[in-house]
C-alpha cells in the first residue's frame, strides 16, 4: 500500500451545492469550496453560522444529514462513504470537544489509527520512536501515551492529543473545528506549531475553523471565507481576518453578498476560489 506522501500528493476536497440539514432545519444553505494539498483555508463567522455544522458533514457525522450538493477527495464520492471510509481515504476530523474513550490508552488509539490509515500495522520499535518525537515536539509527557483517551484531560491536553493525531496520521484533508478554543498562550502557540509542521510538508490540505483572529497570528491562512447563514458570503486573503477582527461582521447582510459589496464570483473555480450556488 502507498504511504501518506504517496497519498496525499495532490489531494483536492472539493465542495459543491452543499446543503445540510439537522433536525429538518437547514443549517448550510449552499456552500462551495476547493480545498489542495498546501493550502490552508480559514472559515470565520460568527456563533450559528454553519461552521461546525460544515466540519461535521465532511466527516460524516449521522446527525447531520445533507440534502444537496457534493463533496468529492480527488474525484471520489465522499458523502458515498461510511466515516471510517473517510478517515482511510485522508479526511481528518479535529474535535471542537473531543469525546472520551475509557479503557483505550492513548498509544493503543494511535497505533491502531495509524494502522488502519497506513493498512499495515507500523513496526512496534519504529512506531514507538515516531510517537515518542511527535510527543516530545508537543511537549507532552511520555507518560501522556498510557492514560486513557481524552478520560480527565484538560482543554490544553485534548487539543494536543488532537494534533498528535495529525502529526502522526499525515492526512490529505485535516478539518480543525475551533482548534484554538479553551487554549491558554503556551498551548496555542505549542498546538499551532504542530499544525504549521504538517502545512510545511505540503501533502495537507487544512481547513480551519475559527471564531477569533488569534489562531490566524499563529498559522498563516491563504484563503480566509467569511461563513454567515450557512454559506460562504465573501472571501480573500489573510487581510480579511485583519479586517474582520477590526470591523466583525455587521458589514454582511447574511443573504450571501456583503451589504454594499462585490458578488463573489461565477463559473470555474480557480484553487481556493468560491462560486456562488
Amino acid at each position: 500500500m502507498a504511504d501518506s506522501t504517496q497519498r496525499a500528493a495532490g489531494a483536492t476536497l472539493e465542495i459543491r451545492g452543499l446543503t445540510v440539514a439537522v433536525d429538518d432545519k437547514e443549517i448550510l444553505t449552499g456552500v462551495d469550496l476547493t480545498i489542495r494539498a498546501g493550502e490552508t483555508h480559514a472559515i470565520m463567522g460568527p456563533n450559528g453560522s454553519g461552521k461546525s455544522t460544515l466540519a461535521y458533514a465532511i466527516a460524516g457525522h449521522p446527525k447531520y444529514t445533507v440534502t444537496g450538493g457534493t463533496v468529492t477527495l480527488d474525484g471520489e464520492d465522499v458523502l458515498a462513504m461510511a466515516v471510517d471510509e473517510r478517515a482511510r481515504a485522508g479526511v481528518f476530523l479535529a474535535m471542537q470537544y473531543p469525546v472520551e474513550v475509557p479503557g483505550v490508552s492513548v498509544s493503543n488509539f494511535l497505533r491502531s489509527a495509524a494502522t488502519a490509515i497506513r493498512g499495515e500495522a507500523p513496526k512496534l520499535r519504529l512506531w514507538v520512536k515516531e510517537q515518542k518525537e511527535a510527543m516530545g515536539r508537543l511537549k507532552m509527557d511520555p507518560a501522556f501515551a498510557e492514560r486513557n483517551v481524552n478520560e480527565g484531560f484538560s482543554g490544553g491536553e485534548k487539543k494536543r492529543h488532537e494534533i498528535l493525531q495529525l502529526e502522526l496520521l499525515q492526512p490529505k484533508i485535516a478539518v480543525l473545528d475551533e482548534t484554538d478554543s479553551g487554549l491558554d498562550v503556551d498551548a496555542l502557540r505549542v498546538v499551532s506549531e504542530g499544525v504549521n509542521r504538517v502545512r510545511e510538508s505540503g501533502r495537507t490540505g487544512v481547513l480551519l475553523i475559527t471564531h477569533y483572529t488569534r489562531i490566524l497570528n499563529y498559522i498563516r491562512p491563504d484563503f480566509v471565507h467569511v461563513f454567515v447563514g450557512g454559506r460562504i458570503v465573501d472571501e480573500g486573503g489573510a487581510e480579511l481576518a485583519d479586517e474582520l477582527e477590526a470591523n466583525g461582521y455587521t458589514k454582511y447582510d447574511g443573504a450571501g453578498v456583503p451589504a454594499g459589496g462585490r458578488e463573489l464570483p461565477r463559473g470555474p473555480v480557480a484553487p481556493g476560489a468560491v462560486t456562488t450556488a
